[in-house]
């Protein structure tokens, strides 16, 4: 552990963006962490395991206005972005966990309570509050075989998980495997990403350059946070896909996950100037004139941040990126609208993706020809398929309210 934050001052010393956005950020605030007393801390590691615990943040402050809470992230990602959040009353980075940091932070902070999200167990932090007797949970956590806590090397690991006073689990297997290994002290209540993913899709915004761009196609199909390797698979199916009769049958929106002017311009060259840029024709005054190069683009290449969510509302179904790379993104993100969803091989560190796939609302595919077929089948099939993905989405929502009501409800 220690070896791993040495890594990341070495790597701050060097330019490392994100090092030493982390470095730096830990450096302004020390001294700063008070006032805080008798708070719920609540640490999650990033943007999506915020997104996580974001319903839950909102409904205590709802239903508790009065009770402060203090939100930790680790990855510059997640804090840069809600830094400002205003559901809490102070946001900062966890100072990396070694003992002394750990002891040092919760003098600091003094918190009444205790949640890290899904993946983030820090034994040094859980150590000390367990020490002090605070009550501390997991909430959204999954266990696998392969896990370090369950190796021989594990053991100290194993014994961390003990630290916690109970540990909310996705699914059965990781209640179990945890049981197996003498750690009792969880149940089962689902993921809360269904419940953040319904009430994102309640908020969504219209977008009407986006309904100017599907007007009168026939299939819309929405390819969320692709990377190269997925531009690649995708421009070979618009080939086969967007002609019919020798009109365009399918549009492609494109939502890359990189949006800098190198991959923009690599996705220029890629679709040979068959798309429009989706800033592009904001800035464009003439409407008629929009309008009309909207209607005749074949890729609506959208980049912009923050859109991706309310773009599933236009589309038929929906490849998500990232099965070529470390996994796949956010799949419930599409299939709460009714999309049946395509993605690549490296899906099964992601419990919800095999859901959709049982379901029979998701096709994973290693090579081309799978992807034709699947995608082919997605679109022509899919107000059948995408009611089993809707349908899988609303079954498994209602986590949130199991958790707030075992930890808050009495307190």
């Amino acid at each position: 552990m220690y070896l791993y934050f040495l890594f990341i001052r070495i790597a701050a010393l060097f330019g490392h963006r994100k090092a030493r956005l982390l470095v730096r950020g830990l450096k302004a605030q020390r001294g700063k962490v008070s006032g805080h007393e008798g708070a719920v801390w609540i640490h999650a590691a990033s943007v999506g395991e915020f997104e996580q615990v974001r319903p839950l943040i909102e409904r205590l402050r709802r239903e508790q206005p009065r009770k402060p809470i203090v939100l930790t992230f680790f990855s510059p990602s997640g804090y840069e972005l809600r830094k400002d959040y205003d559901q809490v009353d102070a946001v900062y980075y966890l100072p990396f966990a070694t003992r002394r940091n750990a002891r040092r932070f919760i003098d600091a902070l003094l918190p009444s309570m205790a949640i890290f999200v899904k993946y983030e167990f820090w034994p040094a932090y859980l150590h000390e509050l367990k020490k002090r007797e605070i009550p501390t949970y997991s909430i959204s956590a999954i266990f696998r075989q392969k896990q370090i806590f369950f190796s021989v090397w594990g053991k100290s690991q194993l014994k961390a998980l003990r630290c916690f006073t109970h540990i909310y689990v996705q699914d059965e297997a990781s209640r179990r495997l945890l049981a197996e290994h003498g750690v009792h002290h969880s149940s089962v209540v689902g993921d809360t990403r269904f419940d953040r993913v319904e009430e994102i899709k309640q908020s969504a915004h219209r977008l009407p350059l986006v309904e100017q761009f599907v007007d009168g196609a026939k299939h819309v199909l929405i390819a969320g946070s692709t990377w190269p390797e997925d531009e690649e698979l995708l421009k070979k199916y618009m080939g086969h896909r967007s002609l019919e009769n020798g009109h365009l049958s399918t549009k492609l929106i494109l939502v890359p996950h990189e949006i800098n002017e190198a991959h923009l311009h690599y996705i220029f060259q890629l679709f040979k100037g068959r798309f429009v840029r989706y800033s592009d024709m904001e800035q464009m005054g003439d409407a008629v004139s929009r309008y009309n190069i909207l209607q005749r683009a074949e890729v609506l290449v959208v980049n912009q941040l923050g859109l991706l969510s309310s773009l599933y509302a236009y589309g038929h179904a929906a490849y998500i990126g990232g099965g070529f790379g470390a996994g796949i993104h956010n799949t419930i993100e599409a299939a709460v609208y009714g999309l049946p969803v395509v993605f690549g091989p490296k899906y099964h560190h992601f419990r919800e993706a095999q859901g959709l796939i049982d379901a029979g609302a998701a096709k994973s595919f290693t090579h081309y020809c799978d992807l034709e077929s699947a995608l082919d089948t997605a679109l022509n099939q899919h107000t059948a398929l995408g009611a089993k993905a809707a349908e899988y989405v609303q079954a498994e929502k209602g986590a949130t309210e199991k958790i707030y009501a075992d930890i808050f409800a009495n307190n």
